[in-house]
């Protein structure tokens, strides 16, 4: 009897805290959305505020890494309703690897920009974008990187495996989130270089 109403406990949790997780991806969304809006205001189709600078290709290789990690999440997820511990944990190490290379890719962009003249502070608002476009991005991989070690760590102490689907769920709706919002980010610089 105690042990279904600790599961009726945690479905109602559950689903608190994922629609809490809906909330943050909706307000992250949004900041997005009036960054970039902030970014056409200010340019107004005016070529001396244009970015004036070529993307770096390290954008690019971002983008491809946190597809691939993308993928890697998915694939925890699918292995942990499968029951394929092994496997769930492999491919969340994996993930949290390729996000760490996404976030060396990205500190090696600011380099190449900063060693190209595009700086953070200049008369030119439309670089300083740049860096806050991406910046605010790593900052939501930084979460996500501590939200996947919180799903693996909750599988090495063998949580029960209703709290570790909840787990992989509500990390790989915002790792996937993530991953599309960059591609947003990088077509719309891209569009806009």
């Amino acid at each position: 009897m105690e042990i279904n109403n600790l599961q009726v406990e945690d479905r109602q949790n559950f689903k608190a805290r994922k629609f809490l997780m809906w909330l943050f991806i909706i307000s992250s969304f949004m900041m997005f959305a009036a960054l970039t809006s902030g970014f056409i205001v200010y340019t107004e189709g005016n070529v001396e505020r244009g970015i004036k600078v070529l993307l770096p290709k390290q954008f690019m290789y971002s983008t491809l890494l946190i597809i691939i990690s993308s993928f890697t999440m998915h694939m925890a997820y699918l292995s942990a309703k499968k029951l394929q511990f092994a496997n769930q944990k492999l491919y969340i190490v994996l993930t949290i690897l390729f996000a760490f290379a996404f976030f060396f890719s990205q500190y090696s962009a600011w380099k190449s920009l900063y060693d190209s003249g595009a700086y953070f502070v200049n008369y030119n608002a439309s670089q300083s974008f740049i860096y806050v476009f991406s910046g605010a991005h790593l900052l939501h991989i930084i979460a996500g990187i501590f939200m996947l070690l919180y799903a693996l760590l909750g599988k090495i102490r063998n949580i029960p495996q209703v709290r570790n689907i909840f787990r992989m769920e509500v990390t790989s709706i915002f790792w996937h989130f993530i991953d599309i919002l960059w591609i947003y980010l990088y077509v719309f610089l891209l569009l806009n270089q």
